[in-house]
């Protein structure tokens, strides 16, 4: 699992590119790179507006609007739970009235 800060500039957000939904909400696609080596700033990560397969064929950059860094890398094998501990042998010897 991975924990990153970031930050965007909304002053870049292409607006025709907010997707509406019936229910109310407003959704941006994004792309997220996580790059091997931060920059001279301490940055591994980079945030660009998606675009799409077409736009993408058609030479369309992507606008880069932000960027953050990984602030915590923890490794897959910590975070497999642990099996339930089989609950213990219920005694008969207890002083239950019933």
């Amino acid at each position: 699992m991975k924990i990153i800060n970031a930050s965007i500039d909304l002053t870049k957000i292409d607006k025709s590119k907010i997707n509406y939904h019936a229910n109310g909400a407003e959704y941006y696609n994004i792309t997220i790179y996580v790059n091997d080596e931060p920059n001279k700033f301490g940055q591994d990560v980079s945030i660009a507006t998606s675009i799409t397969k077409e736009e993408r064929e058609a030479g369309v950059k992507q606008t880069y609007i932000g960027n953050g860094k990984v602030v915590m890398n923890k490794p897959k094998e910590d975070r497999i739970p642990q099996a339930p501990q089989a609950p213990s042998a219920i005694s008969s010897d207890n002083d239950l009235p019933f």
